[in-house]
Formats: structure tokens, C-alpha cells, sequence
């Protein structure tokens, strides 16, 4: 079957082709960092107007890269939320329009149930059950995956997710947007012990994290040093700080694998890019005789092939009629903690 999957949460347009429910034909991603980066964020009004202007040739461009049409294309899958309404909305109505003018299936999902299952679009895919890290610029969470269709969510963010730490940190240290690749960059140079930033753990039993105090921790050191005119080393700070986050979230994730006896990790989302992290997690793994899984730096990034893939596996397993009175919401959806597609 070939299934096209269109991804507009955020700030990415992207399309993607896909075949027999894995195999990528194309993958198409327009980004807008240029659009926010004099913001040093994402402007909700913004991106929704660079989506209406994007759609259609970033699907045609899928389309033109796989070496098919719109009428050879079997069924549609389409980012229905979490994400910035208006950005969604855009995806979401183009989908629903297509499988209305070509009379053929579409199913919206769940944009962390992509990044969870964009693993296997690798060549190296874990058996189930496995510990997913999701880590993003609106999601840090824990998940205990049991099949194709079953997350249930083990613990998440009180406050602000990495992403979103990563990218304060750097507007406040005038280090442009988006955050993670340049404190990422800066940080190889830098010293990690010259600073001793807090570590959130909150409960020791627990799973939840908490950005939000090494954020302020951040901001409290380098008003010292302006205070007293010293200069800044934003390699230290950099290094300091990607540390103790990274730290945080390699910790609580090998914890969640063996305390469900669990020995295998995926970690994904746009902050799984993260050079230290991978490096980390992988070590950590290795030490505790867990198997680390993690899609490659451009599968972990927002993008349209884990939201082909992911409702290819929602079409085999549910119901193929869907209405086109759906919509999208813009906060993940929780049923007895479980994530609901």
C-alpha cells in the first residue's frame, strides 16, 4: 500500500511517501527557522500562515520524489495533535480534503505516537515491550510501549521540556535559535565541571522531570557574573548545562527500564539528535546491559514518514472508515495513562 503522511504540528511542513508500511520513497521537510529565528521562537500566528503557503508544494514534491500521483496514493495519515492549533489545522484540513475528493482513507495520529515508532523505519527495530524517551521542544516523556498501538505514559514534564530549557538558555545567552544544536556545539569545548548545575529528580520513585530550576539556575550565574564584570564563558555554561540535563534524562530512562525489567531503550524526538545525549544513553546502556534504539539525527527530528508509518499501523489494526468531522487538539490525549492515538 502507498500511504502518504503529512506532518504540520509546528513549525515543519513536511510529506512523506511511504510503501508496504515502511519503506520511505520520500521524505520532504520545509523548516522555518529562518521565518522564527529573529523571534528566538516559534510564532504560532506565523507558522500557521507559512503552512498555508507551503502545503501544497512540499506534498507535490513528495509525490514528484516518490515517482507517483495523488491517484495512486491508497491512504493518507496526518499529524491530528498535540501542536500549535493553527499549524495543525492546516494539515489536517489538506488531508481530510484529499481523502474527501479521492475517496480513500485517511486517520489523524498522534504526533509523539510518531516519534515513538519512527524507530522502525530503521534497519534495527527493538521487540516490544521497550522504555521510549520522547525529548522535544514541547515534550519530555517516559513510556513503556507494549505494542504498535499501546503507550502507556510512565512520567513527563512538570514544567518545561529539555527542547524548550535548551532554547531559553541559549536566548539568554544571545546564542541565536533554535538552542539545542549551538549550546550542542558550544558545549564540545567547553568544561562540563566548571559549573555544578542542580538536578531535578523530584520523586525518588518517580518518572517526572523538571527543566524549569536549572533554567533559573542559568539565569542566576550569569547575572552574577554580569554583576561582578566577569566575563562569561558560554562554553562552560553550555557544557554545564547540557550536562545536567542530559544526565536527568539518561538517568530516569535506565531507572524506568529496570524497574519494569525491561532491557530495551528507544529515545527519540528532536532533542534525541543531541550528540551527547545519544553518546550518553548508549554508554549507560552498555554498562546496565540494556539495548539502546534510536532512529538516526534526521528521523528524530518533526517530519512526515513516522506519521505514514504510525497510521499505516493504526489503518491494519482499527476500523478503515473514519469521519470527516475529526479534529485537532492541541494537548496530547490520556485514557487511564495510556497515550490514545
Amino acid at each position: 500500500m502507498l500511504i502518504l503522511g503529512i506532518e504540520s504540528s509546528c513549525d515543519e511542513t513536511a510529506a512523506a511517501v511511504l510503501s508496504d508500511g515502511e519503506n520511505i520513497l520520500s521524505n520532504v521537510v520545509n523548516s522555518q527557522v529562518l521565518l522564527h529565528q529573529k523571534y528566538g521562537g516559534v510564532v504560532p500566528e506565523l507558522a500557521s500562515r507559512r503552512h498555508i503557503e507551503t502545503i501544497y508544494p512540499v506534498v507535490q514534491e513528495a509525490l514528484d520524489t516518490a515517482g507517483v500521483t495523488l491517484n495512486d496514493i491508497e491512504a493518507l495519515s496526518v499529524t491530528q495533535g498535540p501542536g500549535l492549533v493553527g499549524s495543525l489545522l492546516v494539515g489536517f484540513s489538506f488531508a481530510k480534503a484529499v481523502a474527501y475528493v479521492k475517496k480513500i482513507p485517511y486517520v489523524g495520529v498522534n504526533h509523539m505516537a510518531g516519534h515513538i515508532l519512527s524507530v522502525f523505519l530503521e534497519g534495527r527495530k527493538p521487540d516490544f515491550p521497550f522504555i521510549a524517551l520522547v525529548v522535544s521542544g514541547g515534550h519530555s516523556a517516559l513510556f513503556e510501549v507494549s505494542d504498535v498501538l499501546t503507550f502507556r505514559l510512565l512520567g513527563q514534564t512538570r514544567d518545561d521540556a529539555a527542547g524548550e530549557a535548551f532554547d531559553k538558555v541559549a536566548k539568554l545567552l544571545a546564542l541565536g535559535y533554535p538552542g539545542g544544536p549551538v549550546i550542542s556545539r558550544l558545549a564540545e569545548v567547553g568544561d562540563a565541571e566548571a559549573i555544578n548545575f542542580p538536578r531535578a529528580w523530584l520523586d525518588p520513585e518517580g518518572f517526572d522531570f523538571s527543566f524549569s530550576g536549572i533554567k533559573t539556575a542559568v539565569v542566576n550565574i550569569v547575572h552574577n557574573f554580569q554583576k561582578k564584570n566577569k566575563s562569561i564563558v558560554k562554553e562552560d555554561i553550555c557544557a554545564a548545562f547540557q550536562e545536567a540535563v542530559v544526565e536527568v534524562l539518561v538517568s530516569k530512562t535506565i531507572s524506568a527500564a529496570k524497574h519494569f525489567h525491561i532491557g530495551r531503550v528507544v529515545l527519540t524526538g528532536g532533542v534525541a539528535a543531541n550528540h551527547r545525549l545519544r553518546e550518553l544513553l548508549k554508554k549507560r546502556g552498555v554498562e546496565e546491559g540494556i539495548a539502546v534504539f534510536m532512529p538516526s539525527p534526521e528521523l528524530c527530528t518533526d517530519n512526515a514518514a513516522m506519521i505514514a508509518l504510525t497510521g499505516n499501523y493504526k489503518l491494519q489494526h482499527l476500523p478503515r472508515a473514519f469521519s470527516l468531522d475529526l479534529d485537532v487538539y492541541s494537548r496530547s490525549s490520556y485514557c487511564e495513562n495510556l497515550l490514545v492515538l
